[in-house]
């Protein structure tokens, strides 16, 4: 017999077990997937706050003379148009205008960014980093093991943080500092993943478990909860934010995915931008779409849909929307198939049940 596969564990696994989390593996990982509930953490984080461990996501930091160079040539968004102090999403693209990951791209400095990937993608693409910076003048570090990450979501979730730390109303969405928090040098950023505002704390390992304790105890008063996978999968659905390896992959270009925001086509050559200039003037064979399903079905991922009588595609995420009270999902269909109100249907158990594409986000927070 082999031995079990040993699960990575966060500097906040002790915490969570007290805290009774449901412990799952997830990307190599033994993380929570829930702790009071889905749908408890869910509307918590809309409604107040909520607090998550992402620390098993990959951090990599790209620096020297030609860093930036390499990063306008891997990534589609103008990382020229970052100075120091911002952050953008983005994506690593393959020559056919697909994603080898999606990410959050930090500019520390001139010559200096940090990378945040997602976790199942960290070694491919560090590889890839590095196999595009060989003769360059630039380092591509790993430097997942220097950070854990907590973020704090919601609407409350600035009057939390605010009791510890001066000047948050002055970092703009996807602006960022480093800030001292309980004694630990930490790079606060107001970025996240649910649709709500908030920030999430990059800080050592060791100062992790003492800021989570007394992020909850304080918090407890505003409503923060701790919340798990489970929750924090319907709430990035609900804001329409996709999932690598549900929603976009390597066979999946930049437009198809609707998210020709991030491509930009004026700030020079790209790996991909030739396939991508094709498809923003002749248009895409299919596209990433919300729906909703019009029964009381839940369709998940991996579903077929149906348009016309033919199999026209897979639904990449499906669940019930707990603030909505909707069955909602993504789905990639064909581009006459794609337009808002167009019907289809969703095959559950070999029955197809009617659905209706909508416009995204589902949910849009109050700014």
């Amino acid at each position: 017999m082999t031995d079990p596969v040993t699960l990575r564990q966060t500097p906040l696994y002790d915490e969570h077990l007290r805290a009774g989390g449901r412990m799952v593996e997830f990307a190599g990982w033994s993380l929570p997937v829930q702790f009071a509930g889905v749908v408890e953490e869910h509307l918590a984080v809309r409604r107040a706050a909520g607090l998550f461990d992402v620390s098993h996501m990959g951090e990599a930091v790209v620096r020297g003379p030609q860093a930036q160079s390499l990063l306008q040539r891997l990534t589609c968004n103008d990382v020229a148009r970052l100075v120091p102090g911002r952050a953008q999403y983005t994506a690593l693209t393959t020559v056919d205008g697909t994603f080898v990951d999606d990410l959050v791209l930090y500019r520390l400095a001139d010559e200096e960014f940090l990378l945040v990937l997602n976790a199942a993608n960290t070694s491919k693409d560090l590889t890839w980093l590095r196999t595009h910076a060989e003769g360059l003048d630039v380092e591509v570090l790993d430097a997942s093991a220097d950070w854990a990450q907590i973020a704090l979501q919601g609407p409350r979730a600035l009057s939390i943080l605010a009791q510890f730390l001066d000047g948050l109303t002055e970092i703009r969405y996807y602006g960022f500092r480093r800030l001292a928090l309980l004694g630990a040098e930490c790079l606060v950023s107001r970025t996240g993943y649910t649709g709500e505002d908030g920030f999430e704390i990059y800080c050592p390992h060791a100062a992790a478990p003492a800021i989570w304790r007394t992020l909850i105890s304080s918090g407890a008063g505003y409503g923060l909860v701790p919340v798990g996978l489970a929750a924090r999968d319907t709430l990035r659905l609900e804001a329409r934010m996709p999932l690598y390896g549900n929603d976009i992959d390597e066979t999946t270009t930049v437009l198809e995915a609707d998210l020709g925001w991030i491509a930009k086509m004026d700030k020079g050559d790209f790996l991909g931008r030739e396939v991508l200039a094709v498809q923003s003037t002749q248009g895409t064979r299919r596209r990433l779409v919300g729906f909703q399903m019009q029964g009381r079905s839940v369709a998940r991922a991996g579903h077929r849909a149906w348009f016309a009588g033919v199999e026209a595609g897979l639904v990449t995420s499906g669940s019930y929307a707990p603030f909505l009270e909707r069955n909602i999902g993504l789905v990639y269909l064909p581009t006459a198939a794609a337009a808002e109100g167009k019907s289809f249907e969703v095959e559950l158990r070999g029955r197809r049940e009617p659905a209706v594409v909508v416009r995204t986000p589902f949910y849009r927070r109050q700014r």
